[in-house]
């Protein structure tokens, strides 16, 4: 059974299952789901645990059965939790699981919560997961978007009693922190907990929000191809001097703004031979999020603007490398910043 992260609490609330399972890469949303449970079952008397982390393939998956096949001595129902921070069982571990699941029903003596990384589709699909699924409750809990965050933080602000103002001026002040926090939930919310030690219940202006909430950001390259892809130019500089601040290699970011490139280039090339847009984007590999900003992008783009990005990609290779070419900045970093811009600005137009 499949449980949305915000209807785990109603769950817990209604009955505790025998078998959970989380799968995310989210740090600060995972330990919250399973604290959550962990609460749940100390109060329903599941007092003894016993944490498995499944390290290498050389992991005696013998003791997970052990553990939940004993008896405690001081207690009459324990928590059994494996974690398995690579998302690989193995075909030992995936027969232990799977026979886990299949005993988790009806035994009230032990609850097992398995904790996972973010899964691929071809790995939810294996006999293991579709076992710890069939059997028990599963809970996807992705990253918050970018769009989500300002509506998180009001939320998470709201839970400790305080808001910001009404209107424009609370979206201004939602959207500053989002800027300050974007890509390390742990951090945000962290901040937002220093404001409630900060500042009293009620209303929270601006400057109180622009002078307590630390600058955390985190960022990779490939939200920044998604931003340039979205037309979203005061981000994607935003975004550009925090990547270079942290230390990331101009050359990953070139590769992730070049591989959009091509594709978008190879979209356009099958459209303009007669293929309808979806088959393109199909054929291209292209869906989720990457799928809808190229639909939006593709209209705004000629196949001739294209080529000529592509030998902007071309040149701005040469310059992360270290080559030198006349009329482009020598500096990899300025240079990726005129080869994203560009293509910003281009997405940007309405």
């Amino acid at each position: 059974m499949q449980i949305a992260p915000p209807q785990l609490t109603a769950q817990l609330q209604r009955g505790l299952r025998s078998l959970y399972t989380l799968h995310g890469d989210e740090p600060l949303l995972v330990q919250e789901a399973a604290d959550a449970i962990r609460a749940v079952a100390r109060e329903q008397g599941y007092t003894e645990r016993t944490v498995h982390t499944v390290a290498g393939a050389h992991f005696d998956w013998g003791e997970v059965l052990a553990s939940g096949g004993s008896m405690s001595l001081f207690a009459d129902k324990q928590l059994i939790e494996i974690r398995i921070p690579s998302g690989k069982p193995g075909k030992d571990g995936s027969q232990v699981l799977q026979q886990i699941a299949e005993a988790s029903q009806g035994n009230d003596s032990t609850l097992t919560l398995v904790l996972l990384p973010r899964l691929d589709m071809a790995t939810q699909k294996g006999a293991w997961f579709a076992a710890l699924e069939s059997f028990g409750a599963t809970v996807k809990l992705d990253p918050v978007d970018r769009k989500a965050l300002p509506q998180w933080i009001a939320q998470r602000l709201q839970q400790q009693g305080q808001r910001v103002a009404s209107g424009e001026e609370g979206q201004r002040t939602l959207q500053f922190f989002a800027d300050r926090v974007e890509g390390n939930l742990l951090a945000a919310h962290q901040e937002i907990q220093k404001l409630a030690l900060l500042h009293p219940a009620g209303e929270l202006s601006f400057e109180q929000v622009e002078g307590a909430v630390l600058n955390v950001a985190r960022y990779d390259a490939f939200k920044l191809a998604e931003a340039v892809l979205g037309g979203q130019v005061q981000r994607v500089q935003r975004m550009l001097d925090g990547l270079q601040a942290e230390g990331e290699a101009p050359v990953l970011v070139h590769w992730a703004l070049s591989e959009d490139i091509r594709t978008l280039h190879r979209i356009r090339t099958a459209m303009d031979a007669g293929r309808p847009l979806p088959m393109a984007l199909r054929e291209n590999r292209v869906w989720g999020v990457k799928e809808k900003l190229m639909e939006r992008a593709i209209p705004l783009l000629s196949i001739a603007t294209l080529s000529r990005w592509l030998d902007d990609a071309h040149t701005v290779d040469g310059i992360v490398k270290g080559l030198k070419v006349p009329t482009w900045p020598a500096d990899p970093w300025q240079a990726l910043q005129q080869m994203a811009m560009k293509v910003s600005l281009a997405c940007s137009v309405r």
